[in-house]
């Protein structure tokens, strides 16, 4: 986790809210999407726990007022997730088709799929865990599609001690003292922080 991390979560606010009234913010998702694009080809789904506005606001926000329950298996499910990556391109491809490239209401289309899902992300990371649209956000399915497996998380087995502190900090709720493919991982690095036998590093 990046020192700026924590306070990136003002900026879903301010599209999602202050976008209402000026649209032109909502132009700021174009370099989020850019940036997960470019980083996800090296890293996987790094932006998602270092540089993602809502994931911060998910983890330092929505985390005050979380029930922190388990965050329900079939979320996970790529059968879910892919379902939800292609309705949400044809929607907003549908969207912008019918702006006529007036400028102001491309910036809209962008405003109102962020208030969206800034909505949906509230409603489930108070009844489940704070991370839990994470789970099955279309921007992460397309990180894994892309990067799944680069950047991974390794256990070293003769060092590992077995005291589930790394597991207790994972926002994602994984199995992290393991070597099997984590592809829902968000590089965060708290694992590797908490971890009291220097156990875990993420490799390339």
């Amino acid at each position: 986790m990046l020192k700026i991390t924590p306070y990136l979560g003002i900026f879903v606010l301010i599209v999602s809210i202050a976008g209402l009234w000026f649209p032109l913010l909502g132009y700021f998702l174009l370099l989020v999407f850019a940036t997960l694009m470019i980083t996800s080809i090296f890293r996987g789904r790094w932006f998602c726990g270092n540089l993602c506005p809502r994931g911060s606001f998910n983890d330092f926000w929505v985390s005050k007022i979380s029930r922190s329950r388990k965050i329900p298996k079939p979320l996970r499910s790529f059968w879910i997730r892919v379902p939800i990556l292609a309705l949400m391109m044809v929607f907003m491809g549908y969207r912008l088709m019918s702006t006529q490239g007036i400028v102001n209401q491309i910036g809209m289309v962008f405003v109102v799929m962020c208030l969206i899902t800034t909505t949906i992300a509230l409603i489930v990371g108070v009844n489940f865990s704070p991370r839990t649209w994470c789970t099955f956000c279309p921007m992460g399915t397309m990180q894994n599609i892309i990067g799944g497996h680069k950047y991974r998380l390794h256990v070293d087995d003769s060092k590992c001690i077995d005291c589930n502190k790394c597991e207790k900090k994972c926002p994602m709720q994984l199995e992290v003292h393991t070597n099997d493919h984590k592809p829902d991982c968000i590089k965060c690095g708290r694992c590797v922080v908490a971890c009291p036998a220097k156990a875990l590093a993420f490799k390339s």
